[in-house]
């Protein structure tokens, strides 16, 4: 990412943030992944329970090992051996203080579109948690609702499908065709365009590309 493009998201970003306050939700502003590591932690008092769906943002910038390292009770998904053990580590999550994770897209205006395959990470999204952490990089920036969902199903979508071994159209095409394959990441859209409870959703934007 050049200058020129920082200076830009720069002035986006407060677009941005003004959209998501406009929403009941809250918005922050990073240059580095760093800096977003730093402000994250700083929202998570010590002690609090914690999880996360599949979030490569978060991995990025170095949050997960961060509270891994803490004094933080950590709903780890990640190390469940057996999907019984999956699922019971991730409906804790789903009645922890805080949840970890990303957005596949979000507009100029504040609204948040995301697209799960089973749904757990869209359901924390929209209920569960005391509070959402979202680790957004500016590269996941639409200009409205319809973009942010044709970002969310034509790039979001295709790229994520490489890391898993399935067998899904778009990962052979590298676009969306609408399939329904039992394989398919695209089960559950969720638009998350007001936050009925304020200072739940905190959206940290990084003046960096993170996921995809």
């Amino acid at each position: 990412m050049d200058l020129n493009e920082k200076n830009r998201n720069r002035l986006l970003a407060g677009k941005i943030i003004k959209g998501l306050e406009s929403r009941n939700m809250n918005g922050y502003f990073t240059e580095t992944k760093e800096e977003a590591l730093e402000k994250a932690l700083s929202l998570i008092p010590e002690g609090s329970s914690l999880g996360w769906g599949g979030s490569v943002s978060i991995q990025e910038i170095g949050l997960k090992q961060a509270v891994m390292e803490g004094n933080y009770t950590v709903y780890n998904r990640d190390n469940c051996s057996t999907p019984a053990e999956k699922r019971e580590m991730e409906l804790k999550t789903f009645g922890a203080d805080y949840f970890l994770c990303s957005t596949n897209a979000i507009t100029e205006d504040g609204i948040l579109v995301n697209i799960d395959g089973n749904a757990n990470r869209v359901a924390a999204i929209a209920y569960g948690p005391l509070h959402v952490i979202m680790i957004v990089g500016m590269n996941k920036v639409a200009k409205d609702e319809q973009h942010a969902m044709l970002r969310a199903r034509n790039t979001a979508a295709p790229i994520n499908t490489q890391r898993f071994p399935i067998t899904v159209p778009c990962k052979e095409t590298g676009s969306c065709v609408n399939c329904k394959s039992r394989d398919t990441i695209c089960c559950q859209f969720l638009t998350t365009r007001y936050s009925r409870h304020a200072g739940r959703i905190h959206v940290i934007l990084v003046n960096e590309n993170l996921g995809f």
